[in-house]
């Protein structure tokens, strides 16, 4: 595994550790224990969690994570922290970083802005410079819903369009923050909102993500 996606799992591994299976989570209706059943499914029942993008696969998904829902919360944290089994595609180095650096950076904060004491963490400029670039290529994917014209800019004044159209509403942060924007925590992000009020207010409510 490589650094930030491996960073990220460990981080993660913990939060959910520390908080225990019955937290709240940023995700709608999931606890702790239910997000840590996801994250084993994404990466060890791959004929199941196609279920997460295709509803063809929606009954298969609910089975399994009924199945990992219910195993030892502790079976499900020691199987986040030791990763993928070899023959899975996640255990390529190149594969993991791309589709687990920012899956498992906005679950962390999934379980620590869910929390009532959180602070914003102070993210290295190589991390964030990686987040950027991985949501350059999403932006627009993510942003595909929304009902507005959506432009993404970072302080130092990079930008990405997440969405044409108009209205356009732009929101100015740091890369995480407008990672975790862009995958439908608009409330838990410290971001800045520039454009008329209404669009500015169908974004925030909008269903962004992947």
């Amino acid at each position: 595994m490589s650094t930030h996606a491996k960073r990220e799992r460990l981080l993660l591994a913990d939060l959910l550790e520390s908080a225990g299976p019955e937290a709240p989570t940023l995700c709608d209706g999931w606890r702790t224990r239910e997000l840590a059943a996801h994250v084993v499914v994404r990466e060890r029942r791959p004929d199941a969690a196609g279920g997460i993008l295709l509803n063809v696969l929606k009954a298969r998904l609910d089975k399994a994570m009924a199945e990992y829902t219910a195993k030892p919360y502790e079976e499900l944290i020691q199987l986040i922290r030791t990763g993928p089994p070899k023959m899975s595609v996640y255990s390529l180095k190149q594969i993991d970083e791309a589709a687990n650096a920012v899956e498992f950076y906005v679950h962390a904060e999934d379980v620590r802005r869910a929390q009532p004491d959180w602070s914003p963490r102070e993210l290295d400029p190589v991390f964030s410079d990686s987040l950027w670039s991985r949501l350059e290529k999403l932006a627009r994917l993510t942003g595909r819903r929304s009902p507005v014209g959506l432009v993404l800019r970072r302080p130092n004044g990079q930008t990405a369009v997440a969405h044409k159209g108009t209205p356009v509403v732009t929101v100015t942060g740091d890369p995480g923050e407008l990672t975790l924007f862009c995958f439908g925590r608009q409330d838990a992000s410290r971001i800045e909102l520039d454009g008329e009020k209404d669009a500015v207010a169908k974004l925030t409510t909008a269903k962004l993500g992947l």
